[in-house]
């Protein structure tokens, strides 16, 4: 039986608040409670009814494991720019690679383990979603009801819910 789990020697590029680079990490140090921001891109993908594609993160992932989350988030690794992040992301996670994502926000992140300087997306797309299990448990699109009806019942990650209301104005 395959044993699955993230990668700690993954290198990511330390950044300031403005996205500068300083260094490089690992995943192993990006997550290990030293706080060293590191730069994650998020993609909403909505569909033309207006509802919101979330993954469920598998059980075996280190941060917010069986929450539901952002439909494509990813680290950026080391020598790539957002743009590349994003689309490597979305095609590994989701198998969809024909979108237009406009930028929505850069904010940064902190948790107890971690610290990212986000940069969050969105796009409106109709098209085939592919979920990649050996990447993410499943995935679906939820409406808008559904979302504010779970808000704040442990069922999405924090980053989800605080970056929904930040862009998108939960009520709760």
């Amino acid at each position: 039986m395959e044993i699955k789990a993230d990668n700690n020697n993954e290198q990511f590029p330390m950044v300031d608040e403005n996205g500068n680079i300083l260094g490089v990490i690992s995943r192993g140090e990006a997550h290990n409670g030293s706080k060293k921001l590191h730069p994650v891109v998020h993609l909403h993908v909505f569909n033309s009814k207006g509802e919101l594609y979330l993954q469920k993160r598998p059980e075996w992932k280190d941060i917010q494991p069986n929450k539901w989350d952002t439909a494509v988030g990813g680290h950026v690794n080391f020598g790539e720019n957002t743009e590349m992040a994003l689309k490597r992301e979305a095609k590994e996670e989701l198998g969809i690679c024909d979108f237009e994502a406009e930028n929505i926000g850069i904010y940064v992140f902190e948790s107890d383990r971690e610290k990212e300087l986000v940069y969050a997306y969105k796009t409106t797309f109709d098209g085939l979603i592919n979920a990649n299990t050996k990447e993410l448990e499943t995935g679906r699109f939820w409406t808008p009801d559904e979302i504010v009806n779970c808000y704040g019942k442990n069922v999405f990650t924090p980053n989800f819910e605080s970056e929904y209301k930040k862009f998108f104005g939960c009520k709760k």
